[in-house]
């Protein structure tokens, strides 16, 4: 993670250098709250999920691995930082150079795959900044894999005593059949649909990202804020030192705002809701 830390800082610093910058910079720091809707926040929301592993057992099956010194609270805040942080960076790197080369940003997931190689085919010293990039790129899709697939591993290991190795190759090797059709959306199933004019690729990411999500993050904080007692949650949060202040008002929000939101954003994507 360190390497990709300076790779990603050696990238931003060299978009920064580009004509576009002050462009980029201005269209990911400076807000137009004018263009502000009540569904983009509903997006954003989503997207939120899906950037913090939420709804998917991710965090909870990495959770399960920590020891009994490890203080919840304070690990919870330095992923979201974290997180922040690494998604800024990444912004201040691709934008400028959108900008620079008059792409359009509103493109996509489609923006990593198509459009930027074109860019770098166009920029001085691309191949290196190429090859740079997608390294990163490379690095951060495989530790996300392993974490996802860490949940599926782990639930085979626990509920049906198999062994790891087991575990990881079959469901290892599923997963990535699965992901065949998504990897070719692209090239042998470019115009094949399964939403309105979304490839195979983007329909996953928009079922994922909008249904799959949030109904699991709503049945985790349905489970964390109703199932689980208030001297259960306060004994973990509380565990090594009586550090985290606002308890009463993360136990609040988990157990009505949470829901509530959660509930909203799945009402806001099937249509029921309308904004």
């Amino acid at each position: 993670m360190p390497s990709l830390l300076i790779i990603l800082l050696i990238l931003m610093i060299n978009s920064l250098t580009y004509p576009g910058a002050d462009e980029g910079i201005r269209f990911i720091l400076k807000p137009d709250f004018s263009k502000l809707t009540r569904a983009g926040i509903l997006e954003a929301m989503g997207h939120a999920f899906f950037s913090l592993s939420l709804g998917m057992g991710a965090m909870l099956t990495y959770g399960s691995y920590l020891d009994k010194e490890t203080n919840i609270s304070s690990s919870s805040l330095q992923i979201v930082i974290l997180n922040t942080f690494y998604a800024l960076m990444a912004g201040l790197m691709i934008f400028p150079i959108v900008f620079t080369y008059h792409v359009d940003p509103q493109v996509g997931p489609g923006l990593f795959f198509i459009t930027l190689p074109e860019v770098f085919a166009r920029m001085p010293a691309g191949q290196i900044v190429a090859i740079s990039f997608f390294v990163l790129v490379a690095f951060a899709a495989i530790t996300s894999a392993i974490s996802l697939l860490e949940v599926v591993v782990s639930f085979f290991i626990d509920e049906l005593n198999w062994s790891r190795k087991k575990a990881d190759f079959i469901m290892g090797a599923v997963i990535f059949i699965l992901g065949i059709p998504s990897a070719l959306s692209w090239s042998t199933l470019k115009g094949f649909t399964i939403f309105v004019n979304r490839d195979f690729f983007d329909s996953l990411d928009f079922l994922a990202t909008n249904y799959m999500l949030p109904i699991g993050g709503f049945f985790i904080a349905i489970f964390a804020g109703w199932i689980l007692t208030r001297g259960e949650k306060e004994a973990e949060i509380k565990r090594i030192e009586d550090t985290f202040h606002f308890y009463d008002i993360w136990h609040f929000l988990v157990k009505y705002i949470t829901p509530l939101a959660v509930l909203i954003i799945l009402l806001q994507k099937t249509g029921i809701l309308k904004f």
